[in-house]
């Protein structure tokens, strides 16, 4: 069953009321979600569906609340969830039924690719993309923060650097073991703003930029 098959959107509907009904009334999510995903005998794509678009009501609120317009970076320091933003910008180009509006106001790719994540032939792009819809807006830095665990972390955070490099402006590449934490710890440090979609980075950040949102809006346009 595809995402965009007519018995899977019903059924992902049906579900995501149900957790919606429950994380309303208090239920911690993991137990909600195996509630609901149980009763509709979802598989594990379906889970992840619900894990990555479905949030209590305070919860999105608190998030949307931090979402700011791209134009706010000017000046300001942008630090990159690595991965997070790569994988889905990717997914736009790929495969953009993939990409799904979250309750909690960003995109977010519905597969679960993260810790198996490799360098492929939409990559070099999908950094040309990030990179040079930030440029216009002159961002005073941007930082990319990839998870070294991931294999070929350190390649791709030079290639990363080598496109910094190529649009003349001033930021770089590196990687960390906690990028999480890197995230909170270094924006909260110079008031900075963060490209993520992850929702344990989102609540604990004081800005949140959705640069994939911002690209799918440009190609809209074109």
């Amino acid at each position: 069953m595809k995402l965009q098959d007519p018995e899977y959107k019903s059924k992902i509907k049906t579900a995501a009321f149900d957790l919606r009904f429950l994380l309303e009334r208090g239920y911690r999510k993991k137990s909600a979600v195996n509630f609901v995903a149980n009763r509709y005998l979802l598989n594990m794509m379906q889970r992840n569906h619900l894990v990555r678009t479905v949030f209590s009501r305070k919860e999105s609120i608190k998030r949307r609340e931090k979402l700011i317009d791209i134009h706010q970076v000017g000046g300001r320091t942008l630090f990159v969830d690595g991965y997070n933003v790569l994988i889905t910008v990717e997914s736009i180009y790929k495969d953009r039924r993939s990409i799904v509006a979250c309750d909690d106001g960003v995109l977010r790719d519905v597969n679960a690719v993260f810790g198996k994540y490799r360098i492929n032939k939409w990559t070099e792009a999908a950094l040309n993309h990030i990179i040079s819809i930030l440029k216009p807006y002159k961002p005073y830095c941007v930082k990319f923060i990839y998870d070294s665990p991931v294999s070929r972390s350190g390649e791709l955070a030079k290639l990363t650097n080598k496109i910094i490099r190529g649009y003349e402006i001033k930021g770089c590449a590196f990687t960390s073991r906690n990028t999480d934490f890197e995230l909170v710890k270094l924006s909260n440090e110079v008031d900075g703003i963060v490209a993520t979609s992850d929702s344990a980075v989102m609540d604990k950040v004081e800005k949140i930029l959705d640069l994939p949102s911002k690209l799918c809006e440009l190609e809209s346009k074109i």
